[in-house]
This record gives structure tokens, C-alpha cells and sequence, in this order.
């Protein structure tokens, strides 16, 4: 499976020109013929603008339409990174941070919706949380979704791990003042875990003025970064074999020793 991540630069709050940016590096990630494009979290918008409910997108509608219409018109399957998402329920209106996937036919997979909000930014006021754990196919490859500050929860990712995927995507709008922790937790959740993490974060800055991180990675079960960014707007583009994932799970059995009945916090 060949994966291309677009690290976006974001014009903040500004969801035209994002789409444009979009459409341009999809345009020039396609020449390699990926199997799977993946972006970075809130890329309509970036990280974030308050309130946030007024410029998000209402169902998903604008992102999903740009998402499906690229998916088909290109025949790949696109991670769609995150968007503000306004859904309304009994309870009325709620902004989710949600992951919409797509397939080579245009048609929606699955939604992911992030569970973890961090609640220094106020992410954890303006947005609702997530409350599922969500995996899918693509191309016959099983995949889990986790979003930014999933990435700090390694029962979360191990329980996606645990039931059965090869491949985690992660988008995220990660700042570089933390650009250590992103790169030792995304090498660290791909070694112990036995997959493949393929981390999109975002170039550009945050609603305070915080330079994102960038530096977005393909990372192999090993932990081996078999691609990785700089900070400014790139395409990355790498080979994922899933049959390697197998292939460490058999010399190191790390599922098959677990002691889980240890694992459980007593009181």
C-alpha cells in the first residue's frame, strides 16, 4: 500500500483557500499514485478558531463533498485529516473534531470522531468528545484512526492495535513546542504495538500564534521513519508492506505473552 501524507500549510480560519491548497496537493501527490492520501488535522480551518461553531462545517458538508468528489475523481482512498464538525441532535447543536474516510469510489467508509480532548487549548469545552473506536478496510488493509492527543493514550491505541490493524492513521495539528514528545510517541506507538503509524500533522501556526510542528512521518513497525517532513508544506510519500506486521508479531510475540489479567488497576 502506498500512502502520501499532504502536510498543509493552513491559512487560519479561511476554509476557501484551504480547499485550494487542498485540491492543488492532491493534484501533485497523485503523480506518484498512491493508494491512500492523508491529511492533517482541521484542515478547513486550522487549530482553531474561537468560537468555533460558527465557521464549522454543518454534517460535514463542504469537507465531505470536496473529500468524495477528489476520492473519485483520482480513484484513491483519502484519510480525511479532521474538520469542525456541526451535528444536531435532540440535545441541539454539537461541534464533533471528526475523520471522514473515503474509498477509490467516492463513497464514506467510516467517521471517527476524537475521543481525547485537550482541555489546556479548551478543545475539551468546544468540541464533544468521541465515543468510539473506530477501524475499517482499505483495499483489503485494516486500519485504525486516532486524532493528535489520542496520541498520549497508549490504552487507546493498543486497543485499536489488539484488534487486528496494520496500519494507524494519525492526523494531528501537533505544536513544535512539543515536537519531541510527536516523535518519540509516534516511533514508540509503532514499535510496541507491531504496526505502521503514519503521522499528518500541520505546517503553519495555531489560534495563539504557536508554530505547528510539521514534521509528519511514515513510521514502519520497527521504527524505522521510512518518510518524514520538515516543518514546511510537503508531501510524503512511502511503501507500506502489512505483511511485516506479521512478521515481527511472529519473531517478537509480544500479544501472545501479554499478562492483561495483571493490567487492571485495583483500589
Amino acid at each position: 500500500m502506498k500512502v502520501s501524507i499532504l502536510q498543509m500549510p493552513v491559512a487560519f480560519g479561511r476554509p476557501e483557500a484551504n480547499i485550494a491548497t487542498l485540491k492543488a496537493m492532491a493534484k501533485d501527490a497523485m503523480r506518484d499514485k498512491p493508494d491512500v492520501l492523508v491529511l492533517p488535522e482541521l484542515w478547513r480551518l486550522g487549530f482553531y478558531p474561537k468560537p468555533i461553531a460558527p465557521l464549522a462545517d454543518r454534517d460535514g458538508r463542504e469537507a465531505r463533498q470536496t473529500l468524495a468528489l477528489l476520492a473519485a475523481h483520482y480513484g484513491v482512498n483519502i484519510v480525511g485529516g479532521t474538520v469542525a464538525n456541526v451535528a444536531t441532535d435532540k440535545e441541539g447543536p454539537k461541534v464533533y473534531n471528526t475523520c471522514f474516510v473515503y474509498d477509490r469510489l467516492g463513497d464514506l467508509v467510516t467517521r471517527y470522531d476524537k475521543v481525547h480532548l485537550f482541555s489546556p487549548s479548551g478543545e475539551a469545552k468546544d468540541f464533544q468528545p468521541g465515543s468510539q473506536l473506530i477501524t475499517c478496510e482499505l483495499d483489503g488493509v485494516k486500519c485504525g484512526f486516532a486524532i493528535c492527543y489520542d496520541l498520549r493514550f497508549p490504552e487507546f491505541i493498543q486497543k485499536l492495535a489488539l484488534s487486528g490493524i496494520d496500519i494507524l492513521f494519525l492526523p494531528a495539528a501537533w505544536p513544535e513546542s512539543r515536537l519531541t514528545h510527536w516523535r518519540v510517541l509516534t516511533r514508540a506507538r509503532a514499535i510496541e504495538n507491531q504496526m505502521f503509524v503514519v503521522a499528518a500533522n500541520e505546517a503553519g501556526t495555531d489560534e495563539q500564534g504557536n508554530h505547528l510542528a510539521g514534521h509528519s512521518a511514515i513510521i514502519d513497525p520497527w521504527g524505522e521513519i521510512l518518510a518524514e517532513a520538515d516543518t514546511e508544506q510537503s508531501i510524503l510519500t512511502a511503501n507500506l508492506r502489512p505483511v511485516l506486521c506479521r512478521h515481527i508479531r511472529q519473531d517478537i510475540p509480544v500479544r501472545a505473552d501479554r499478562r492483561p489479567e495483571l493490567y487492571t488497576t485495583h483500589r
